[in-house]
């Protein structure tokens, strides 16, 4: 399984990588997808919605009636939660919403991902390229040679490359991400994955 590298212009090289068959092009696996994806989402949840009981409101504890004779239900606090400005019943509190998913399933489902991606013809390998310094119109140009600039865009390198990654960050539809951070919610999410010749080795070592 061979593709052919491209510059940053667009154009094709005489340069082909070979794709390990075994990660790029395996019969995918939705269900581990969505594991991976569900667990991907759910762990980025903060947690932190809280809301007051009765016991946490601040107020009175004066009995706010008598007990009998009134004509209404007896009431012994100005904090029940019946009351306007009472304590909310069983409301919400921190919690953690993180789940556990087998290494076994996320690499499957990262592969599956992948393979789906290079079934529909959505991954591109570029040739490796610096930016001297950020420049996010040189990004754009690069988005632009390959047609891409209206959708969204997922670029993989082999290591942190400080420009690069401040070029892109100011554009709503691409992300730069290094290999060994690479996840099924960010290839599913990407209408394109770009990725840089050097950052293939990376990604098949950590799948293998």
């Amino acid at each position: 399984m061979e593709l052919k590298v491209h510059n940053i212009k667009g154009k094709e090289t005489d340069k082909k990588v070979k794709l390990n068959k075994s990660i790029f092009g395996i019969e995918p696996n939705d269900h581990a997808i969505y594991l991976d994806v569900k667990q991907y989402l759910a762990n980025n949840r903060k947690g932190l919605h809280k809301t007051k009981e009765r016991a946490e409101i601040a107020g009175s504890t004066r009995k706010i009636k008598r007990q009998k004779g009134t004509g209404t239900a007896r009431a012994g606090s100005i904090k029940n939660p019946l009351f306007r400005g009472g304590g909310r019943v069983f409301g919400p509190k921190p919690r953690s919403y993180d789940q556990k998913v087998n290494k076994k399933v996320k690499k499957l489902a990262r592969k599956s991902a992948l393979a789906y991606k290079l079934k529909n013809k959505e991954v591109l390998i570029l040739e490796d390229f610096k930016f001297s310094s950020p420049k996010t119109s040189d990004y754009i140009k690069i988005i632009k040679a390959f047609g891409l600039e209206s959708k969204k865009t997922l670029l993989v390198t082999s290591e942190t490359n400080k420009n690069i990654y401040l070029s892109s960050r100011n554009i709503k539809n691409s992300k730069v991400i290094i290999n060994s951070e690479l996840n099924t919610y960010e290839i599913t999410d990407a209408n394109n994955i770009l990725i840089l010749e050097s950052a293939v080795e990376g990604i098949e070592t950590t799948l293998k």
